[in-house]
């Protein structure tokens, strides 16, 4: 068992019990591991409206405008936090730091969609593929497809005869999605269905997409930039699981830069000590189903 001194459990509990100590700079390198996720919290322009005195209901223009303008603005922001908070996430790292490591580590790892041969996955007996959104085919709360992905989705979709489907933390997942708004503009502007769902990655069990496929995991594929949500997930579940690399971090909150720093961290580690993925039934050797990219 890791003992609690360990870096990252130091600087995990930290993050928990202390969530007002100071940011790390975000020129760290990918490698080094982050002391703090106190980049929750609000800037201070925000938090100082929090404070503020309501305006009068009745006033819509005037003094009082601005100060509208930056609560909406603060809503919002308040809302991404809120999605980008992960109780489960929080939760499960906790088993994967202590014993579990193997769920964290990917079959296969990629720059993007681009890298991954659907044809070599449909021969080896793969029946479907999952996604996740952010990062993986669209910018951070975008609904619309990365523009440089548009092939590669055609292309497994066709390969797949049309059983693709996302599974995001956002939308289709009725906490957030309770209506299924979100869930039906994403299908429209990317073109496959997405699933509904009530609980966030990694939490929860594969029923909705088995039942949404006619599958059992063991035989689809999960794909998603994320190890502590997409690739925990898809392992404990069964799925053959793929990391990709963020298609865009900058545009990601604070507090998700410094998880995947986290995460980086922990992948470099356990694979300096030898770790590998548990074996998939379907693919038993390594560095199959990749291509090269093309830039």
């Amino acid at each position: 068992m890791v003992q609690s001194s360990t870096p990252f459990m130091l600087a995990f509990r930290s993050s928990v019990v202390s969530p007002l100590s100071s940011l790390p700079s975000t020129s760290t390198s990918s490698s080094t591991f982050p002391s703090s996720f106190s980049s929750l919290l609000l800037p201070r322009s925000f938090r100082l409206q929090q404070n503020s005195r309501r305006p009068p209901p009745s006033c819509h223009h005037g003094p009082w405008t601005p100060i509208v303008k930056d609560r909406s603005k603060a809503a919002l922001m308040l809302g991404k936090l809120g999605q980008s908070f992960n109780s489960a996430g929080i939760a499960s790292s906790v088993s994967v730091f202590l014993r579990d490591h193997h769920l964290a580590l990917p079959h296969l790892s990629v720059r993007d969609v681009r890298s991954i041969d659907w044809r070599d996955l449909k021969r080896r007996g793969f029946k479907g593929v999952v996604f996740d959104k952010d990062n993986t085919l669209t910018a951070p709360y975008s609904n619309f497809l990365w523009p440089s992905l548009s092939n590669s989705l055609d292309d497994c979709k066709l390969v797949f005869q049309g059983n693709v489907a996302i599974l995001s933390n956002s939308a289709g997942l009725y906490q957030y999605d309770p209506d299924g708004s979100k869930a039906e503009s994403l299908e429209k502007s990317v073109g496959i269905n997405v699933i509904r769902h009530g609980n966030k990655k990694p939490a929860g069990s594969a029923d909705d997409i088995e039942k949404h496929f006619g599958y059992s995991a063991s035989f689809l594929v999960m794909v998603g930039d994320r190890v502590l949500t997409d690739i925990v997930y898809g392992n404990r579940n069964g799925f053959l699981t793929i990391l990709t690399e963020p298609l865009n971090s900058t545009e990601e909150p604070l507090a998700v830069k410094q998880v995947r720093k986290l995460e980086t961290y922990l992948l470099d580690l356990w694979r300096r000590k030898g770790l590998k993925a548990k074996s998939h039934p379907l693919m038993l050797d390594e560095n199959h189903c990749i291509k090269n990219q093309k830039m």
